[in-house]
């Protein structure tokens, strides 16, 4: 008779949220980004990392996720309940818009994975013009569109295979990392020894961080998923647990695990965008496998890459327009489909995510093209995480206000010190993130990408600023 039941609710358990979760915080990809930056250093820079940012963040979402585990809408729903609606709204155009160079790079990265899966190698890159790049990118955003707006649970089937696929794929590396090392196998990085595990800081490393924090960052996207769980207010707080404790395995095991493969003295220049990729394939090599650990990661990348895009597209968007004020949305965009999807919100992320692309392809190569459009996340992508960590600061200072059953740190002087020192760190490196630490200073192209650092995120707020105008005409005009 259960199923009779009308009231009754299918509910997502916590070892999903987490899984959900982990394919938008963390992937093998951001380990190879950061390896390029920093080298080995970048352990030491991880470890750091885990402590003094990762932790307190993951925690401050489950005591905020504990808090308001009735809103569907996540951050922006913290946003406005602390700060009004206006604050909610720009909360939501920011999270919203900041992850839409990540869709675009998601959506890159699935074209790059189809080329390894076709040719075996970075070919690629030299049989595909820069338009031809930007057009399928574009393709495929509308393809998950559709998929996202016809498949039901598309969401957490592609999350919980692509997410539980690259840890195994990641604790693989690690694990042949190992054997390799047991069996006499010597580091590829030469000299290894301790100078090499120390960062050395200059505007290059302090300009890389952006990039750190944007890998560590997002696990506020499960927040609007709260209201699925069966018991929120204990099972979020244990799905940020479960989040914090595979990302501090990924980055730091994968990053020693790199050093061993490749000579982090001695990069290749397009690492970023195929360094996963060769990454497997020197495995293959060392191991005698041949082409199997490349093809069997590029599937995964592949799977993986398009759950990232339904969670980016569905939850981003869900934020977006399920809980901010209305009065500030053109009424157009807030417009369900039979489905209860935002169709119109899906084109509107289509068309800026568009223009994205089109502007980073007036780059030289893709090359540069796909370094400029990750390096676009770490500086929109950290400065909307301040809104997170000033949420959690005004309920500390008004605690009686927000009762919840998970609190992190007891004493309210050390809570509200930990978010300003959250606050602040994350502020600081989204704006060094502006250098572009992939260019040579001083050249062209170093000109070109630093002013596409600084064109395209201020385009994204303007849009921002011109739909509460058009919701505002809309509205005097409709009563004539």
């Amino acid at each position: 008779m259960d199923d009779l039941n009308p009231d009754r609710k299918k509910f997502i358990s916590w070892p999903v949220v987490a899984l959900m979760d982990f394919v938008t915080v963390i992937g093998f990809d951001d380990i190879i980004y950061n390896f390029q930056n920093q080298g080995l250093a970048v352990v030491t820079t991880w470890i750091l990392m885990l402590f003094v940012f990762v932790v307190p963040y993951e925690m401050i979402v489950g005591h905020l996720g504990s808090v308001f585990n009735h809103d569907g809408g996540g951050m922006t729903s913290w946003v406005r309940h602390t700060s009004g609606d206006l604050w909610g709204y720009i909360c939501a155009w920011t999270y919203w818009v900041s992850g839409l160079p990540y869709i675009v790079d998601v959506a890159n990265s699935m074209v790059i994975s189809f080329g390894w899966m076709i040719y075996g190698n970075n070919s690629l890159s030299d049989k595909m013009s820069n338009a031809m790049f930007a057009l399928l990118t574009a393709v495929i955003f509308t393809i998950f569109i559709f998929v996202e707006h016809r498949l039901k649970n598309a969401l957490q089937i592609f999350s919980v295979i692509g997410g539980g696929a690259m840890f195994i794929m990641t604790i693989l590396y690690v694990i042949m990392t190992i054997v390799y090392l047991g069996k006499g196998g010597a580091p590829h990085t030469q000299p290894f020894n301790v100078q090499s595990f120390i960062p050395h800081v200059d505007m290059k490393y302090l300009g890389s961080f952006a990039l750190i924090i944007f890998a560590m960052n997002g696990s506020e996207f499960a927040a609007p998923y709260v209201t699925e769980m069966k018991d929120a207010k204990h099972d979020f707080p244990k799905a940020m647990w479960m989040l914090a404790i595979m990302t501090g395995f990924l980055t730091v095991l994968g990053s020693f695990s790199l050093g061993i493969f490749f000579n982090a003295h001695h990069l290749p220049n397009d690492l970023k965008m195929n360094g996963s990729y060769y990454a497997f394939q020197k495995m293959g090599a060392e191991f005698g496998c041949g082409q199997f650990f490349l093809y069997a990661f590029a599937i995964t990348q592949a799977i993986y890459m398009m759950a990232q895009l339904a969670v980016l597209l569905d939850g981003g968007t869900r934020m977006f327009l399920s809980d901010t004020a209305k009065k500030y949305l053109p009424a157009g965009l807030t417009k369900l489909d039979n489905r209860g999807l935002p169709i119109n919100g899906y084109w509107l992320t289509t068309a800026i995510c568009t223009f994205i692309m089109v502007a980073s392809a007036t780059l030289p190569n893709m090359n540069s093209i796909f370094n400029q459009l990750l390096n676009l996340n770490g500086i929109v992508s950290p400065y909307t995480t301040c809104f997170l960590f000033s949420s959690f600061i005004l309920v500390r200072l008004h605690d009686d206000k927000y009762p919840t059953d998970f609190v992190y740190i007891k004493n309210n002087k050390l809570a509200v010190a930990v978010g300003v020192w959250c606050f602040a760190i994350t502020f600081l490196f989204a704006t060094l993130g502006i250098w572009p630490v992939d260019e040579k200073p001083g050249t062209p192209t170093f000109y070109h990408v630093l002013a596409l650092n600084i064109i395209e995120p201020l385009v994204m707020l303007v849009i921002g600023a011109v739909l509460p105008l058009i919701a505002k005409y809309q509205r005097e005009h409709s009563h004539n």
